[in-house]
């Protein structure tokens, strides 16, 4: 590479970046393309070839501009972009995800603890020979620029190429449509820096003003507790309530009164799922979620969490991590345990006859799934212990992951043991998803793909409900949705209100 010229004219350089680009970073995208059209026929030959110049000229193009504004504006941004092309690409290829502006919002709302997680040598190399290398190159180079007359003459000729290219294909623009999405999200370096733009843009129209919900009013005195607990990355595929073969819900199974639903989440990621399961609908705008509500409906509500992604909370009992700790005492208190650290004390200490505890836990989340559970819980062996889960054994991976949802089942029946103990309320523990998890299928993994053509292992989740004796019966409920959970709560603790809806109430 250092072999080239150090003085190169802005075309010979934004194009030699451009092959680079192409070569580099661009395999997932063509894969794809290649898997999606009968490259065969004649149509299917002229999308790849013209893909192939398009990507080729646009990026140039693009560079060019950059260069021409500005050498050191253009240097500083190709350093950034390969960097960053690099790093997208090692998880687009060990991950199998796709940058879009769902992803985006997965990776801003991602915590150190959680993202360190990711690290590995292979991750470094990628950065070091597709990110650290090619800019080392581009900081070296002396650019020639052009005289401002040739530039609008490559500038006008460019354009109407694209142009003429675009138009040519325009009977395979339904494909490319119909594929935006996926093609946008591997396209490099628009994927991420066109939907970081859009996703900044959704997230300021959307958090503009939460949009109120009409009062609501307590049909009874009657004491109730909902202990609602948000599940992270849980598929109902592999819960053994669920019919899987391996025992991994071995409390569960025992306890009465536990009944199971299929259901579905809105979305793979888990922002929009939380923001699913607390709606009282599945909407793109921002209405005043279900604890947000209840509190200024005169419920004493407490939010516990061990993750994080979740609408903004406006309440006053909201307890995170570092909340949580001091009071914590065991090896329990480094996993989702921590979540129970005096829960039936807190519970007996409000001072409302309705109470909503919510407990946002993180047990399932990848691809360190076998750090997520303490050793005791490592039922299924041998286990998956690589951040490139790709390199682990399917049975390595799913014995991990089956840990997690074993250490789920000890979590929801230390829940129920303590609501069974407040024999004073009516009770109830509803254990709902934010979304599910690949382990491999179709050689994808974890979560985040697009809903329209995310596999089901992504959207399938459990929907686990226990009742204490004599407060509630359930409907015969068929396929749920996280929708149901904001209606079945307000019906649980006795809530009237316009916007309640029946046939979303999962009791009867």
């Amino acid at each position: 590479m250092f072999t080239l010229k150090n003085n190169s004219k802005i075309t010979h350089f934004v194009a030699i970046l451009s092959v680079l680009t192409f070569l580099f970073f661009h395999l997932p995208f063509y894969t794809f393309v290649f898997n999606n059209v009968d490259y065969k026929s004649f149509n299917g030959i002229t999308i790849i070839i013209s893909l192939i110049i398009l990507m080729l000229v646009l990026n140039a193009f693009v560079f060019y501009l950059l260069f021409s504004l500005s050498r050191y504006l253009g240097k500083f941004l190709l350093v950034l972009f390969f960097i960053g092309n690099a790093i997208a690409v090692y998880f687009i290829n060990t991950y199998s995800v796709i940058i879009d502006e769902s992803m985006i919002g997965n990776v801003l709302n991602t915590q150190y603890s959680e993202a360190s997680s990711f690290f590995s040598f292979k991750l470094i190399a990628y950065i070091v020979f597709f990110g650290v290398l090619p800019s080392l190159y581009i900081i070296k180079a002396k650019i020639i620029t052009v005289p401002f007359k040739k530039f609008m003459v490559t500038v006008s000729l460019t354009l109407l190429f694209v142009l003429l290219l675009v138009f040519a294909n325009a009977s395979n623009w339904l494909w490319i449509d119909k594929n935006s999405k996926t093609l946008g999200g591997l396209a490099m370096p628009w994927s991420y820096t066109v939907n970081i733009s859009l996703f900044y843009t959704h997230q300021a129209q959307k958090n503009r003003k939460e949009i109120m919900l009409p009062n609501a009013t307590q049909k009874d005195n009657e004491k109730a507790v909902v202990v609602l607990v948000i599940g992270e990355s849980a598929r109902s595929e592999n819960f053994s309530l669920y019919g899987y073969s391996k025992n991994t819900n071995p409390l569960l199974s025992k306890i009465p009164n536990v009944y199971h639903f299929a259901a579905n989440s809105v979305a793979t990621y888990t922002t929009a799922g939380v923001k699913g399961i607390l709606e009282h609908t599945n909407s793109d705008d921002l209405y005043e979620i279900l604890p947000n509500y209840l509190n200024r409906n005169n419920v004493d509500v407490v939010w516990r969490t061990n993750n994080w992604g979740e609408p903004p909370i406006h309440i006053k009992n909201y307890q995170n991590r570092e909340f949580l700790t001091p009071n914590c005492k065991g090896a329990g208190c480094e996993y989702d345990e921590l979540l129970l650290s005096g829960l039936k004390e807190q519970i007996k200490a409000c001072t409302k006859n309705k109470v909503l505890i919510v407990l946002h836990t993180s047990t399932s989340h990848g691809p360190t799934y076998s750090k997520k559970y303490p050793p005791q819980f490592e039922t299924f062996k041998p286990v998956c212990n690589s951040v490139e889960l790709g390199k682990c054994s399917h049975e390595e991976l799913i014995n991990a992951y089956d840990n997690t949802i074993v250490y789920t089942d000890y979590i929801l029946s230390q829940v129920i043991k303590d609501l069974k103990e407040l024999k004073e309320y009516k009770s109830t523990m509803i254990f709902v998803s934010d979304h599910g998890e690949s382990l491999g299928e179709k050689n994808l993994y974890m979560h985040g793909l697009p809903l329209s053509i995310a596999p089901k292992e992504q959207y399938e989740i459990p929907f686990i409900v226990w009742v204490s004796e004599g407060s509630k019966t359930l409907k015969p409920n068929t396929l749920l949705s996280q929708t149901n959970v904001f209606h079945s709560v307000m019906n649980f603790l006795g809530m009237e209100s316009p916007i309640y809806d029946e046939k979303m109430n999962i009791f009867k």
